[in-house]
């Protein structure tokens, strides 16, 4: 009996090592994938589209976007994403650099919002949205991320986007906090960072916008969340809606202190 259990024993330990020698084998081959994906990154051709967008005349006022203020003045870029979402005075709300670069288009180019909020991801002036924010994300790369929480609005929208980063619904029952409120979750080959925790915010909220490698789009914030809302089996939000932007406001408050590595590159 004793030498049996010895077997089975000893056939149990040869099967965890095996098991953590696999489990060591599958981390190696995803840290060389991601080697690989970080040696050039498709963003930088979008950026350059975005910033061709930026400096032409377009639209019914023939205009460029070179007086858009983000924030930190008109036309200025370098550092501007770093610090958003923030409070805008002229517009009375909180916005994200979406909805922001929305409001330049409209006022400085007469580009309705409507064409943008009803179009579709990557298609038409959505397209040219997207390309802009590649152009103005590349130049907060290696910004701190400093949004200012003072104005009552911010602290508004914060509480609105925890509020709807815990809210669970959809058929099954999910929230963002089913994937992202525990460490060392993975979904296939692309680690789920906690988003409760500042580490886990500046990993994830710093490292988006990014260009998804899988499907071989640049993908802006927006987009991101509305996929996250579609794995939850929930409605798309209207584009530029204030739940988008209210859980940008908490992702960002939350990676206070952390370092933009925008744009991105993921699976």
């Amino acid at each position: 009996m004793r030498h049996t259990f010895t077997i089975l024993l000893a056939g149990f330990a040869c099967g965890l090592l095996s098991g953590t020698a696999a489990a060591s084998s599958e981390m190696d081959a995803i840290a060389k994938y991601r080697e690989l994906l970080a040696d050039g990154n498709p963003s930088e051709l979008v950026a350059a589209q975005g910033e061709e967008l930026w400096k032409t005349k377009r639209g019914p006022q023939q205009a460029s976007l070179e007086r858009c203020d983000l924030g930190l003045g008109p036309g200025v870029i370098k550092g501007a994403y770093a610090k958003m979402p923030r409070y805008f005075k002229d517009t009375g709300r909180v916005q994200d650099l979406e909805s922001r670069l929305m409001t330049c288009m409209e006022n400085l180019q007469g580009i309705e919002p409507k064409s943008i909020v009803d179009g579709k991801f990557l298609k038409g002036e959505r397209e040219k949205v997207a390309a802009l924010v590649a152009y103005v994300v590349t130049e907060s790369n290696g910004a701190r991320i400093d949004v200012d929480m003072r104005h009552p609005e911010m602290k508004k929208m914060y509480e609105m986007g925890k509020m709807a980063f815990y809210f669970r619904a959809g058929p099954m029952d999910f929230s963002c906090a089913t994937c992202h409120g525990e460490e060392g979750k993975r979904i296939r080959m692309q680690d789920l960072p906690d988003l409760r925790t500042q580490k886990g915010a500046a990993a994830g909220w710093g490292s988006w916008p990014a260009y998804r490698v899988s499907n071989g789009e640049f993908w802006t914030m927006q987009h991101r969340l509305n996929d996250c809302f579609r794995q939850q089996r929930l409605p798309e939000p209207i584009y530029g809606s204030d739940v988008t932007i209210a859980l940008s406001v908490y992702l960002a408050a939350t990676a206070k202190g952390g370092t933009m590595l925008t744009p991105g590159i993921k699976r």
